[in-house]
């Protein structure tokens, strides 16, 4: 079973801005604590291969996950990154992958906001179907509101 869910938000700060930390470790630095215990990296300084091993609170499902960045897109502001062990990967999903886009906004004239859109791909083996219902944007809702707060205090 695969499937797809996707949420965007505006903010108030450049494209440029916004992808300064949605397209580096520094995103990492900004949730830690807060969305997830840890966040270290394993390998990488934030391009494409860059691992980083996610520690959750207790009590959220998973104890940690790692993922690997698979897309760092500077030209085009996307990040996608995979799961590569741990987390839903644990629990029969062959596949849990994050895009992360930040698009000027076509409205706006004086480039002063952009559009962060994250997109979460799925692959469920049919045994584990009923895992689906814990595929949620929830976390990466949290994730867009402390980053946009982030980005807005050092505007």
């Amino acid at each position: 079973m695969f499937g797809t869910l996707s949420q965007e938000t505006e903010v108030n700060v450049p494209a440029s801005k916004a992808w300064a930390l949605y397209g580096s470790l520094e995103l990492g630095k900004v949730v830690a604590g807060k969305i997830f215990e840890a966040v270290d990296v394993v390998e990488g300084a934030g391009g494409t291969g860059t691992i980083l091993k996610l520690t959750l609170h207790p009590g959220l499902g998973f104890k940690y996950y790692t993922e690997k960045f698979t897309k760092v897109d500077n030209e085009n502001m996307i990040k996608e990154t995979e799961a590569v062990e741990g987390g839903f990967l644990d629990i029969g999903f062959s596949l849990y992958s994050v895009r992360c886009e930040i698009k000027e906004k076509p409205d706006d004239d004086m480039g002063s906001s952009c559009l962060v859109k994250c997109t979460i791909e799925y692959e469920v083996k049919d045994e584990f179907a009923a895992n689906v219902s814990l595929v949620t944007m929830d976390p990466f809702v949290a994730l867009m509101s402390i980053a946009n707060e982030h980005l807005m205090k050092s505007n």
